[in-house]
């Protein structure tokens, strides 16, 4: 895959799949985010969530959510051509997230199509799947991505002392 400094729309392709990462997410970190916005019992305490439905400390959905777009966003996405998105559908966390684990992504390209109508950008939509160390899936989520289309972006004109602001030569 071309280097995310350098990748438009164009360079994405239904069907393409790719593997990025890891993070390895301490139980500090894991309490300490869940405090701050997912204040469960099985995310927080420690001896609660020992004798809770899981057995110990699990992430927060969120928490796993934030570590994989920090994945996504510095290997798969383009640094030069987003521009934003317009939500995730399918979120699913079939396997918890436990203080310890490492989690990678896999990207599969499901569709990537022009934008019908906006002739300077293209719609990407990829499954995003946060794999543990185990490769046991602790996140899926289909994430829409609009992307810029190197074809349809200005091409700068030569800088002069003598240029306009119109483009044209002069003084």
């Amino acid at each position: 895959m071309v280097p995310a400094d350098q990748r438009f729309f164009e360079h994405y392709e239904a069907g393409k799949v790719y593997e990025f990462g890891s993070i390895t997410v301490s139980q500090r970190e894991m309490v300490n985010f869940a405090r701050h916005f997912d204040p469960q019992d099985f995310h927080t305490d420690p001896a609660k969530a020992a004798t809770g439905p899981y057995k110990g400390i699990i992430a927060s959905g969120w928490h796993t959510i934030s570590v994989a777009m920090r994945l996504y966003v510095d290997h798969y996405l383009s640094h030069i051509a987003s521009l934003g998105s317009p939500g995730v559908d399918e979120v699913r966390w079939p396997t918890p997230f436990r203080p310890g684990d490492t989690l990678r992504i896999r990207v599969t390209i499901l569709e990537a199509r022009p934008s019908r109508t906006h002739s300077h950008r293209g719609i990407v939509r990829a499954r995003v799947e946060g794999l543990n160390q185990h490769d046991h899936k602790v996140l899926s989520m289909v994430v829409i991505s609009l992307l810029g289309r190197r074809e349809e972006l200005p091409i700068p004109a030569k800088s002069s002392p003598f240029q306009r602001n119109d483009g044209r030569s002069g003084s």
